[in-house]
Parts: structure tokens; C-alpha cells; sequence
């Protein structure tokens, strides 16, 4: 049988990398697309030895380039970390709404199944707690993350509507915190920040006084989420949440990652960025139900392979 073409847009940065990863082991073909902005070639250099990998540097706010057999569009395309998205905060904004039509324009074409990597930050700072799908969330439209936030709420409308009324087979996928290797030392990332402030003897960084919580995801339970739903006959214009829902505050992770590295580093506190969120925790009720989809790294397991992935690169 002929082996199916995914496209992965993002496909050299942090969940991208690992998702062209876990495609190829199962025997897709996969074509990588990447400007590189907030990606590296670092992430897919094993890859680039395998001849069912192709890497092109292109920039998805583009008209796509005609290739010549596609099966799948995953569109992960953006940069996704607060420091990153305000530094590109003009191409954040363009990458989740042109790009995300040209990406789906080209999905049409091609009658290739289509999936959106939306955010938790669609969500805001929620009023509701866990957040489910159906919430429509607490978002300031122009505030200083507004360039991620209003662009994921636009990108998730235009893929709704391109399932409504232009036939394209497609799902959208609201990632919460995910974490492990390949994220980049300096992306500004909590957990990425505390080991790596925790490994170089520097004080840890809480914005504000740490009660914020979060919930975090280790990647290779989440890209396992994402093809399950892709690859779902159940999933075809749904929005799904995913994430893990075990919650901590901010400043027990600080504690944690102190003990986990044997730091000498103490825990300081710093302002509270603006519109940051209290709260993020996805109900995965629906994704389950969908796709029998449950994380199953344990957050000590998923730290501990981090910690080994950024001691190593000291």
C-alpha cells in the first residue's frame, strides 16, 4: 500500500519536530515546513537521513508551493511561546490567519484532511474552571498577547468555516502547556526558565507570587493526541481540548525542579506580566470519549527526561 504524505507546518520547532518524529516511525511520508523563525534544523537533522522525510524553508503566509501528493495538513505553524510571539508579534498574527486560509486553501485542493493547532489561550483568563470546549473564554482582544490569542480565535473561525462551507475535512486542536525536549533553552517557557535558571545556579523566576496554576503535557503524549484526532473518523469539525489536567500551582513546580536538579538556586519573585492567566486547566472529557486519548507521562517522568535533555546541552 502506498504511504500517506503528511504535511507538518512548524515541523522544526519544539512539538512539530516531534511530531515528524513519531509520523515517520509509522511509516508516513512527511514533508516539513519551516521559515525557521522560532524552529531549528537542529530538531529534524536525524530526519533529514530518512528518504520519506523532505524539509522546506518556506514561510505559510505564502501561497504554498505545488507538491505532488498530500494526505494530511497538520498546521503548527507559529510561534508559540510568550517571549517569541511578542517579539513576532506581526508575523504571529499573519501565520494564524493568512497562513492558516492559504493552508487551507491548499488542504481543499488537495482533499487532504486538515488540523489547526489552536491554543489554551483562546480561552483567556478563564471564568470557567476546568475549561471546556464549549467555553468562549475571557480574552482581551488588544492587549499584548492579543497578537496570539485573536489570532488562533481567527484561525480556529476561518478552519469552521472552511468545514461548513467549502467541504474540507478538518479539526481544530486547542494545546495546552506541553513541555519536554527540543523546546528551546531560552523560548521563555516556565519549565524550560526554571531548569534552565535551576542547572546554571541562578535564582528561579515566579511572576507574582507563584499561585497561578497550570497544567502540563509531556510531548509524546501530545503528539499521540494529535494524530489520534487526526486520523479519527469521529473528529471532522470538532474542537478538541488537549492537555494534561493535573494541575499545580507555579510555585510548587519552582519547588519541585529545585529538588529534581539539586539546585543551590533560591526562588525569587518578579511583576506579574500583563493579561497573564490564574487558572488553566482543560476538561479532556470530550478528546477521550472521541479518541480514547489519556496522557500518561507522569510529571516527575516528564521532568526528568527534560532536565536529562537540557544537561546535556550545558
Amino acid at each position: 500500500m502506498e504511504n500517506k504524505t503528511a504535511l507538518v507546518t512548524g515541523g522544526a520547532g519544539f512539538i512539530g519536530s516531534h511530531l515528524c518524529e513519531l509520523l515517520i516511525e509509522k511509516n508516513y511520508t512527511v514533508i516539513c515546513v519551516d521559515n525557521l523563525i522560532t524552529g531549528s534544523e537542529k530538531n529534524i537533522e536525524q530526519l533529514k537521513r530518512n528518504p520519506n522525510f523532505t524539509f522546506i524553508r518556506w514561510d505559510v503566509v505564502k501561497e504554498m508551493p505545488i507538491l505532488p501528493k498530500v494526505d494530511y495538513v497538520f498546521h503548527l505553524a507559529s510561534p508559540a511561546s510568550v517571549p517569541d510571539y511578542q517579539k513576532y508579534h506581526e508575523e504571529t498574527a499573519l501565520v494564524n490567519s493568512v497562513g492558516t486560509r492559504n493552508l487551507l486553501r491548499f488542504a481543499r485542493g488537495y482533499q487532504a484532511k486538515f488540523l489547526f493547532s489552536s491554543t489554551s489561550e483562546v480561552y483567556g483568563n478563564p471564568l470557567e474552571h476546568p475549561q471546556k470546549e464549549s467555553y468562549w473564554g475571557n480574552v482581551n482582544p488588544v492587549g499584548i498577547r492579543a497578537c496570539y490569542d485573536e489570532s488562533k480565535r481567527f484561525g480556529e473561525m476561518m478552519t469552521k468555516l472552511y468545514v461548513r462551507d467549502k467541504g474540507v475535512d478538518g479539526r481544530i486542536v486547542r494545546i495546552f502547556n506541553t513541555y519536554g525536549p527540543n523546546m528551546r533553552r531560552d523560548d521563555g517557557r516556565v519549565i524550560s526558565n526554571f531548569i534552565n535558571q535551576a542547572l546554571e545556579k541562578k535564582p528561579l523566576t515566579i511572576y507574582g507570587d507563584g499561585k497561578q496554576t497550570r497544567s502540563f503535557c509531556f510531548v509524546s503524549d501530545l503528539v499521540i493526541g494529535l494524530m489520534a484526532i487526526m486520523f479519527s473518523e469521529r473528529t471532522n469539525g470538532e474542537i478538541i481540548n488537549l492537555g494534561n489536567p493535573e494541575e499545580c500551582t507555579v510555585f510548587d513546580l519552582a519547588k519541585k525542579i529545585q529538588e529534581m536538579t539539586k539546585t543551590t538556586s533560591k526562588i525569587i519573585h518578579t511583576n506579574l506580566p500583563e493579561d497573564d492567566p490564574v487558572k488553566r486547566k482543560p476538561d479532556i472529557s470530550k478528546v477521550t470519549d472521541l479518541v480514547g486519548w489519556r496522557p500518561k507521562v507522569a510529571i516527575d517522568v516528564g521532568l526528568q527526561k527534560t532536565i536529562a535533555y537540557y544537561s546535556l546541552r550545558k
